[in-house]
């Protein structure tokens, strides 16, 4: 397979690997070796996410991301209507495929509610869990319920969505604090992968599950107590402004009691991107704990 655009190779300069998925395809990076850590991104990101964290463990354990399919460098298959319920299963296909086994489970945005749809069916392949600003309920928290409104309706959300790329070229950044962060690079590396229209319906489609997968979100936190027993480590950034106060970081406390939880005052909403550092000590404090 080829790459659909490219990025810079200093700050992406892993090797690239396709697994076939139906009619399409997955992208991914396999960095390293040693205990296995899956990291799974959300809206609208990709791998790249990840950059800096496989960069500084890759000498330390094996690390594997993915782009689920309509992200990334990935194309989804025909006929794939990008619900997270969708993309759920493309996790589970890659982890079958790959073979991982007793792996530490990284998780931001929707890799929260797709990864534990996982967790909570395969607790016995889990050794671990790192999470930030993410859930895995349904919404009741009335920000979060506007923003899938405003984010994932019709016709208004759509139109931002598909003809104007907003999520990529306006949310990413806003969702970054520290802004120079926000390079021309970062900027393309987030926008590139959706250059038309159609191509960006899938950043559509995640907020408008907010509130349409409400059932399956709800199933989800019925199956969190099986992993209460997990080593966890919890990551918050307090300048997010997209629906994740420290009351959500206060429901995971509950649902997962062997939590060592780390509040960031000086990241938002993209943890990997303000504080790459804390994810990367976060993975190895985790290893440590099992």
């Amino acid at each position: 397979m080829k790459r659909t655009f490219e990025v810079d190779s200093l700050e992406y300069p892993f090797k690239d690997h396709w697994l076939p998925y139906r009619d399409g395809y997955i992208h991914y990076i396999d960095e390293g070796t040693g205990p296995t850590v899956l990291l799974l991104h959300g809206n609208p990101t990709w791998s790249y996410l990840y950059r800096k964290v496989v960069k500084e463990l890759h000498g330390e354990c094996r690390l594997v991301a993915m782009d689920y399919p309509g992200f990334g460098m990935s194309k989804a298959p025909s006929r794939y209507g990008f619900t997270p319920q969708e993309q759920s299963d493309a996790v589970t296909e890659v982890i079958r495929c790959l073979d991982l086994k007793d792996f530490v489970l990284v998780v931001q945005d929707w890799g929260g509610p797709i990864g534990f749809n996982y967790a909570v069916q395969n607790r016995d392949n889990l050794r671990g869990i790192v999470l930030m600003n993410t859930w895995a309920w349904p919404a009741t928290l009335l920000a979060m319920k506007l923003f899938s409104i405003a984010m994932g309706g019709w016709p208004l959300g759509y139109w931002l969505q598909t003809r104007r790329n907003f999520f990529a070229k306006v949310i990413v950044p806003h969702g970054i604090h520290h802004s120079e962060n926000v390079t021309e690079s970062l900027r393309h590396a987030y926008s590139a992968p959706f250059p038309t229209p159609a191509s960006r319906k899938p950043t559509w489609v995640f907020p408008r599950h907010i509130r349409k997968a409400r059932l399956w979100l709800a199933n989800i936190e019925a199956g969190l107590h099986k992993l209460s027993d997990l080593p966890t480590q919890i990551l918050w950034g307090t300048k997010d402004s997209a629906g994740f106060p420290q009351d959500e970081m206060a429901k995971w406390q509950r649902h997962l009691p062997l939590n060592e939880t780390e509040i960031l005052d000086d990241a938002s909403h993209y943890v990997q991107e303000d504080r790459p550092d804390r994810v990367a000590a976060s993975i190895r404090r985790v290893l440590e704990r099992t």
